[in-house]
């Protein structure tokens, strides 16, 4: 009997052992999988953090439309999730005038309005940039012309972006398009700025 109840023991002893061994070896393969996965995560994220503090760059150079001689240049530059616009432009009549970002990078109209309504992803109403009543993504607002029909603006924000995902951001793809008259930030849709006298496609480089 004692021989058996060894017998026993010894065949007891080595499952057990053969089952934590077996137990051991599927908790290091998950070990592994969670690790792997971590990894993967972490990757993807540095990724992410790498494109977002990549500087990206789009100049845009403006042609005059609508008879006028207004001509420019746009440049917008993407950096740590902002992006700064500064415009130049010369060539206008001296005075107020509005410029907005339309939907569509299509200037091949004589008046410009190849290039769509303004760009408004989120369908709010038109108004001044940050209006809490509403305003549309391209509602830069207004700028004056000199004397000598040079003007300029300049913006920064983080709710445009260059060629990312985010449909509501990105503006590859669409223009920019300068009015003959000022914004007055509420008639719809558009704020009365009379025509388009220049436009530029806003395309990756």
């Amino acid at each position: 009997m004692k021989k058996v109840s060894i017998v026993f023991s010894a065949l007891a002893l080595m499952a057990f052992t053969s089952c934590n061994d077996g137990k051991k070896k599927d908790e290091k393969e998950m070990d592994k999988m969670e690790q792997s996965d971590s990894n993967m995560d972490n990757d993807k994220m540095m990724d992410e953090n790498e494109d977002m503090m990549k500087e990206k760059t789009v100049i845009v150079q403006l042609e005059s439309k609508s008879e006028s001689s207004a001509t420019g240049k746009v440049s917008f530059i993407e950096k740590d999730g902002v992006v700064k616009m500064e415009a130049k432009l010369t060539g206008l009549k001296p005075g107020t005038h509005a410029i907005h970002i339309h939907e569509k990078a299509d200037c091949s109209a004589p008046d410009g309005k190849s290039a769509g309504g303004h760009w408004n992803p989120t369908f709010e109403q038109h108004g001044k940039w940050g209006d809490a009543a509403g305003y549309h993504k391209g509602d830069i607002g207004n700028f004056e012309a000199d004397e000598n029909g040079d003007g300029s603006i300049s913006m920064q924000t983080d709710e445009w972006c260059i060629g990312c995902d985010d449909d509501n951001k990105n503006i590859l793809g669409k223009a920019i398009i300068v009015h003959e008259g000022a914004d007055d930030f509420t008639s719809q849709p558009s704020g009365a700025a009379g025509a388009r006298v220049s436009c530029g496609g806003i395309i990756e480089q």
